[in-house]
C-alpha cells in the first residue's frame, strides 16, 4: 500500500508529464492518507487550476490556508483560482495577505503584479469576457507578426496557417475574438502583444518540475493564471541569499560558514564550532548558523548542547521569518538527538512537528521506525506470563458460563501479556465461532499452528469453523493435520465426529446436484477448475475410473488427497 508521500511524488510525476486528471487522483489518495497535510491541498488546488476547475481549486487552497495560515504559497494558490474566476479583486486580496505574511516573496509579488495589471486594463471584476473585450485591442498593433515571431512561444503558432487566419480575423474586427475562445493560443499571443508573456506559467505543485504546456487540441481558454516558478523554488544556501548585496559582515559570516562547514566534513569539530560561533556573532539573524552548529554537537555526542542550540535556531528562524524547511530541519535534529538520549515521547513529538513546518521522507521515516519501537517496547513492558495465565482462567471461567464476549475480552488479554501463548489464541477462537465471528476464529487458529504446529487443538477448531462456512474440503485437510499430528490419540474421536458430519454434509449436498450441474458450477470455480486442468489430476482421475483400488495408494499422497477431496466436496468425485 502506498503512502501519502509515495503518492503525493507520484501525483507531482503525473503533474510534470501533463496528466492533471491523473494527478488530481493521486493528490485525493493521499489526502485520504493524510487529511492535515496542507501541502497535498496546495497541490491539489494547482492541479485543479490546470483542469480549470477553479471552484474546486478555490476550495484546496482555501484549505490549505486553513491548516497553514503563515505559509505563502497557500495564498498564492488562492490568487490562481480567483484569477481564474475572473474574480480579479478577491485575487488581490489573496495575494495581499500572502505578502503579510512574507513581504519579500516574489511568487507573491508577481501574482500581485499580474493582477494589477489585469484591473488597470478595465477588465473589473466582470470576468473573462469582459477582460478578453477589454484587451482584443491587442492585436490592432502594427509590429504583431514581429512581436509573435520573437516569442519562442508564439513563434511555434505561426507554422500553423489556421492560427494566421484566426488572427488575421480578429485584426478585420476585434469583436472576432470571442469566436475563436475555444483556442488557448489566442489568449498566450494576446498577453504577449500586452507585454504580459511573462504570465504563461502554470502554478506547479510542490516538488514537481511542471511547465506550461499549450494543448494540441482545443479547450475552453482558462483567463490567464497567475505567474509561479516553473519548477519548485529551490532553496538558497542560507536566508541571507535572498538579498542580492550583502554586508561586510554577512560576507565574513559566509566566509566563517565555509570554514566551519570544510572542518566539519574533516571532523574537526571544534574548529567547526569555532567558525559557527564566528558567522553567529557576525550575523544573529541567520537560521543556518544555528543549524549547522547543533549538528556539530549531535556528532560530538553533546546532545544537550545540540538540543538547547536547535531550539535557538528555530527561536531565530521565527523572527526573523526564516524559510519552514531551515525551521523543520532544527525541530528534527531535536527529535533525532532525544532518540539518542532513547526518549522515545519526546523525539516522536518534535519529528511530529518538523512534518508539520516541512515534510521529508528522512523525518517521516524516523517517525515510523520510532512509533514501531515504542509500540513494541509498550507490548514487552506489558508481557507478564503470570497475569496472563490469570486472564486466560477468568476466560475459561466466563466461557464456561457461557459468557462469550467477556471471554473473549479475556482471553485477548491473556495474549497482549503473552503472546507466544497459544492457548490462548486457541481458547479465543472458540469464543469467536460462538459469536458466529468465523474468519477471525480461522485467523487465531492460523496464528495458533504458526506458532506451534504441533498444537492439534488448534487443526479441530480451524476445521469446525471451516466447517461452518461449508469450506467442507478444507476443514478435511484440517482433520488430516489431526491425524498426522495427534500420536497419542486424544483427539481421535472428535475429528473422527468432525470428518462424519462433513462427509455427511457433502453427500447432501451433492445429491441436489446432476453430475453435469456439478461439473458446470466446477468450471466456474477457478480453484476447482485448475485442479481439472492439472495434468497429473486427470491420469489419477482416468485411473480411478479403471480401478478404483488405484484410490488408496494416490491418497498417500497428502497433495493429491488435499486435491481429492476438494473435488469430492465439489460433486466432481463422488463416493460410492
Amino acid at each position: 500500500m502506498s503512502t501519502a508521500n509515495e503518492l503525493k511524488a507520484k501525483g507531482n510525476d503525473a503533474f510534470a508529464a501533463g496528466n492533471h486528471e491523473e494527478a488530481v487522483k493521486l493528490f485525493t489518495q493521499a489526502i485520504e492518507l493524510d487529511p492535515t497535510n496542507h501541502v497535498l491541498y496546495s497541490n491539489r488546488s494547482a492541479s485543479l487550476s490546470s483542469l480549470k476547475k477553479y471552484e474546486d481549486a478555490l476550495k484546496d487552497a482555501k484549505e490549505t490556508t486553513k491548516l497553514m495560515p503563515n505559509w505563502p504559497k497557500g495564498y498564492s494558490r488562492e490568487g490562481s483560482a480567483l484569477f481564474g474566476l475572473g474574480r480579479f479583486s478577491d485575487a488581490r486580496d489573496a495575494y495581499e495577505a500572502g505578502l503579510k505574511h512574507d513581504p519579500e516573496n516574489a511568487l507573491l509579488k508577481k501574482g500581485l503584479a499580474d493582477t494589477e495589471a489585469a484591473l488597470n486594463a478595465g477588465s473589473g471584476d466582470g470576468g473573462l469576457d469582459d477582460f478578453s473585450k477589454n484587451m482584443s485591442n491587442a492585436f490592432q498593433d502594427e509590429n504583431l507578426w514581429a512581436k509573435l515571431a520573437g516569442n519562442s512561444q508564439t513563434a511555434s503558432f505561426l507554422a500553423d496557417q489556421s492560427f494566421v487566419a484566426k488572427i488575421k480575423d480578429i485584426q478585420a474586427n476585434q469583436d472576432n475574438m470571442r469566436k475563436y475562445a475555444d483556442d488557448q493560443r489566442i489568449m498566450i499571443a494576446m498577453l504577449t502583444l500586452m507585454g504580459m508573456g511573462d504570465m504563461i506559467s502554470q502554478t506547479a505543485p510542490s516538488g514537481s518540475t511542471a511547465e506550461f504546456a499549450v494543448p494540441k487540441s482545443s479547450s475552453p481558454p482558462p483567463p490567464p493564471p497567475a505567474s509561479a516558478p516553473k519548477k519548485e523554488e529551490k532553496s538558497k544556501a542560507s536566508d541571507t541569499a535572498k538579498s542580492v548585496e550583502l554586508t561586510k559582515e554577512q560576507k565574513e559570516a559566509e566566509e566563517a560558514k565555509a570554514q566551519g562547514n570544510a572542518a566539519y566534513k574533516a571532523r574537526k569539530f571544534d574548529e567547526a564550532l569555532e567558525s559557527y560561533s564566528k558567522a553567529i556573532e557576525l550575523n544573529p539573524e541567520d537560521i543556518t548558523y544555528y543549524n549547522n552548529k547543533s549538528a556539530v554537537y549531535y556528532e560530538m555526542g553533546k546532545l544537550d548542547e545540540c538540543i538547547e542550540t536547535a531550539e535557538k535556531a528555530i527561536e531565530v528562524g521565527r523572527e526573523y521569518r526564516a524559510e519552514y524547511k531551515h525551521i523543520a530541519k532544527a525541530l528534527g535534529r531535536i527529535g533525532t538527538a532525544y532518540a539518542k538520549k532513547e526518549d522515545l515521547d519526546n523525539a516522536i513529538q518534535y519529528y511530529n512537528r518538523s512534518l508539520t513546518e516541512h515534510r521529508t521522507a528522512d523525518v517521516l521515516n524516523k517517525l515510523r521506525t520510532l512509533e514501531k519501537l515504542r509500540k513494541l517496547r509498550a507490548e514487552e513492558a506489558y508481557r507478564d506470563e503470570g497475569k496472563s495465565n490469570e486472564a486466560r482462567e477468568r476466560g475459561n471461567e466466563l466461557f464456561k458460563a457461557g459468557k462469550y464476549a467477556e471471554a473473549q475480552a479475556e482471553y485477548s488479554e491473556a495474549i497482549k501479556r503473552n503472546p507466544d501463548d497459544v492457548r490462548s489464541y486457541s481458547n479465543r477462537a472458540a469464543c469467536l465461532t460462538k459469536l458466529v465471528a468465523i474468519p477471525d476464529a480461522i485467523k487465531d487458529c492460523d496464528t495458533c499452528i504458526s506458532i506451534d504446529p504441533t498444537f492439534v487443538k488448534a487443526y479441530i477448531r480451524k476445521a469446525n469453523a471451516l466447517f461452518l462456512m461449508r469450506e467442507y474440503a478444507e476443514a478435511l485437510d484440517a482433520l488430516e493435520e489431526v491425524k498426522t499430528r495427534d500420536t497419542e490419540k486424544k483427539n481421535t474421536a472428535e475429528a473422527d465426529q468432525l470428518e462424519y458430519k462433513c462427509y455427511n454434509a457433502i453427500n447432501e449436498q451433492n445429491a441436489r446436484l446432476s453430475p453435469e450441474e456439478a461439473l458446470k458450477r466446477a468450471q466456474e470455480n477457478p480453484r476447482i477448475a485448475s485442479i481439472l486442468a492439472n495434468p497429473v489430476m486427470q491420469n489419477i482421475l482416468q485411473q480411478m475410473q479403471s480401478d478404483p483400488r488405484a484410490a488408496r495408494e494416490h491418497l498417500k499422497n497428502p497433495a493429491v488427497a488435499s486435491n481429492l477431496r476438494k473435488l469430492i466436496a465439489a460433486g466432481i468425485v463422488r463416493m460410492g
